[in-house]
């Protein structure tokens, strides 16, 4: 077992020795704190870490789900690489009275919806905003072309009226005979 920001984790698989505690401890980010599972695989002497949920996990999808993991190691790590899997075991304090208290996780995935939410609805503002800032600088096509034209013609009228400049006429090479 390890015990890694405030969670408690187990190993499950250690294929060929890819199991280095110090080696993990050093690569783990926060960002995996949220997965049921954490895979770590070795290439050309680095470790890299990749988290997947249960199955059942609300969050899970087809890449994140741990049932993926074959396909994962497969597509993802080096041909017969050592690697390991981990998994997250509830601490004491979540087995206890589900009743009173809210578990880490559930706090989190709560703290990631809402967080969602308002990305969304920020996202939403920023599309209306848009929107409206679009809809009050472009008139509709028939009053811009019409109010185009009215100022083109206000420009002829205030210009003062010029005489048409012509050109001596071309000399054509062909039919130049001294």
């Amino acid at each position: 077992m390890i015990h890694i920001a405030n969670k408690t984790y187990e190993v499950v698989v250690d294929h060929k020795n890819g199991w280095k505690p110090d080696a993990f401890k050093e690569r783990y980010s926060e960002v995996l704190e949220r997965y049921d599972y954490i895979v770590g695989d070795w290439g050309y002497n680095q470790l890299r870490l990749r988290g997947f949920f249960k199955e059942i996990h609300p969050k899970a999808t087809k890449e994140s789900s741990i049932a993926t993991l074959q396909d994962y190691l497969n597509e993802y790590c080096n041909f017969g690489c050592a690697y390991f899997i981990i998994e997250r075991i509830a601490s004491k304090h979540q087995s206890g009275d589900q009743q009173n208290m809210a578990t880490e996780d559930s706090l989190n995935e709560l703290d990631e919806q809402e967080q969602s939410e308002l990305e969304q609805q920020f996202q939403q503002e920023l599309k209306q905003e848009y929107k409206q800032e679009q809809s009050q600088s472009h008139q509709p096509r028939p009053q811009r072309h019409q109010q185009r034209h009215q100022e083109q013609q206000n420009n002829r009228q205030q210009r003062p009226h010029r005489k048409p400049h012509h050109n001596s006429p071309k000399q054509q090479s062909g039919n130049n005979t001294k």
